[in-house]
């Protein structure tokens, strides 16, 4: 289960994920994330309370990441130890920009 809340300011998208970020819930938040970007130039992804993220996960989030190089910048915010550590084995903690 996921829950995806959006907040919009200005040019700035932010994006809550609560939950599982896994094969199940990846597409519902690449449509998300997707239809959303028109005029962003920054997106913010909150993960605070996200529990899990998979490979289809970090797959939207490399998605995300190469269309808000053309358009602007991306961030990943509140990362908690547990996911740091699949952003570190998976070698996304290279690639990603984290806060």
């Amino acid at each position: 289960m996921l829950n995806i809340e959006k907040k919009a300011e200005n040019s700035v998208l932010t994006v809550l994920l609560t939950g599982r970020l896994d094969t199940t819930t990846a597409p519902e938040l690449e449509k998300e994330i997707k239809g959303s970007l028109d005029g962003v130039t920054k997106l913010v992804i909150d993960t605070e309370k996200l529990e899990y993220i998979s490979s289809a996960g970090l797959r939207v989030l490399l998605a995300a990441q190469k269309i808000m190089g053309k358009q602007g910048s991306m961030k990943v915010i509140h990362v908690s130890e547990t996911i740091m550590e699949i952003f570190d084995v998976t070698g996304f903690a290279d690639i990603l920009t984290i806060e």
